[in-house]
């Protein structure tokens, strides 16, 4: 699974025209949508929702008699592609957010 990056895109292109500096201090408003940082959380989710249900899909076939061994190590990797994603989306998060922090504390 990959993250569309087509959404992510458009999101950081509006809020660097709408909200770029034009005086030094662009800001944006979380309600408008705007917001890359936003715009990252739901590029994440949709991947996270994404991989989501897909295990969700192949642990039912599994439990509607589809118990080979082949379709139980394919449900353990995307499992763990679901834990390396979501470790993933929470490191950039976190990091995007202590470095948001660190320029809020600048200004």
């Amino acid at each position: 699974m990959t993250i569309d990056s087509s959404a992510l895109n458009q999101f950081i292109g509006n809020a660097a025209f709408s909200n770029g500096p034009s005086n030094g201090r662009g800001s944006v408003s979380s309600a408008s949508g705007n917001s890359w940082y936003e715009a990252m959380s739901r590029a994440w989710g949709s991947a996270l929702d994404g991989q989501a249900t897909q295990i969700t899909e192949m642990s039912a076939a599994i439990r509607s008699g589809g118990d080979q061994p082949s379709n139980m190590v394919q449900l353990t990797a995307a499992s763990l592609k679901m834990q390396f994603m979501s470790n993933n989306a929470a490191t950039s998060q976190n990091a995007t957010g202590q470095a948001l922090e660190t320029l809020g504390k600048r200004q």
